[in-house]
């Protein structure tokens, strides 16, 4: 049997998707009270859901049951506040790792971020960095995966980009000179690498850094985004730190607002893996970044997507 957390999210849905797909044996761990609606997983009526969260000790052990490999995927990396980050991911990762220990599951298969270290100074990444921290010292075998930010047509990081684009039909507001390098991943090629995880032996206990076929600056991203959506707006640079101001206050107002404060944080410095690290890795080719926005982006009416996300409670762990 195959455990996964945080299977509510963009990677936990594809995910138990494509293990379904395979025919393997697959548990999911969902909270199913607390007003939070699963309309979006088709799988839902397919899988054995234990109801509860990370935080929940009863749920976790109920749910490691004949558990042989577990792919720990909740997380507020996100939406998430600092103090979200410490409940949800450095908590919660604890609580799975002493009730995997208890029922000596074979392995503990983490998501994680280009760049995570226990001693970032970003809120993001050092989180990221303690949770490998602690799955490293856990006495399990385990497999890391950090990969660069994952895109499709259901992520938050660059559909958020052509949402915010909209707040303004004259220009868009971009921390420091947006020379970051990011290494883009679409979500289908970053399934397909956990899924083969599985089977590949030569991952365990391993640290893998994980990217697409390209690396880009936040500036290229933005401006291929605008390119593809056609929304064309002047790119006005302010330093990080009033942006960070400026975006917790529009926060305040629109608790839904698209540019989460982890945004500032993965965009701080370079976040790239090894050149050809999914083909030498997995075998897998990626797929380009600005090919694949073309499949789905142009025909989005992210006007309506930027009203209702602004509009919208807020979700649970992805």
């Amino acid at each position: 049997m195959i455990l996964v957390t945080g299977a509510s999210g963009l990677i936990g849905r594809h995910l138990v998707a494509r293990l379904l797909a395979e025919e393997q044996p697959v548990r999911v761990l969902l909270p199913l009270h607390g007003g939070r609606s699963y309309a979006h997983l088709d799988w839902l009526n397919s899988v054995p859901v234990v109801d509860g969260t990370v935080q929940d000790a009863e749920a976790l052990y109920a749910s490691m049951a004949d558990v042989h490999t577990v792919y720990h995927l909740a997380s507020a990396q996100w939406w998430g506040r600092r103090r979200d980050l410490d409940h949800i991911d450095l908590e919660g990762t604890r609580n799975l790792v002493t009730a995997a220990r208890s029922a000596r599951i074979g392995r503990l298969i983490v998501m994680s971020h280009l760049g995570a270290a226990p001693s970032s100074a970003f809120p993001l990444l050092r989180a990221k960095g303690q949770v490998e921290e602690l799955v490293r010292n856990s006495g399990l075998a385990y497999t890391i995966i950090r990969s660069g930010i994952v895109f499709g047509p259901e992520d938050r990081f660059v559909n958020g980009i052509a949402m915010a684009l909209r707040a303004n039909r004259f220009f868009f507001l971009q921390p420091g000179a947006g020379d970051g390098l990011l290494h883009p991943i679409f979500i289908n090629d970053l399934i397909e690498a956990l899924f083969r995880t599985l089977e590949a032996l030569h991952t365990v206990d391993q640290v893998l850094e994980i990217g697409g076929p390209e690396t880009v600056t936040f500036d290229e991203m933005l401006r291929t985004v605008m390119r593809v959506s056609r929304t064309q707006r002047t790119i006005v640079h302010l330093p990080p730190y009033v942006m960070r101001t400026l975006n917790a206050n529009l926060r305040r107002v629109f608790p839904r607002w698209p540019v989460t404060p982890q945004w500032f944080d993965y965009m701080a410095s370079n976040r790239t893996a090894p050149a050809g690290a999914l083909y030498d890795t997995f075998g897998i080719r990626p797929q380009r970044f600005e090919d694949t926005l073309l499949t789905y982006m142009p025909r989005r009416r992210y006007g309506r997507e930027y009203t209702r996300a602004l509009l919208r409670r807020r979700v649970g762990h992805e």
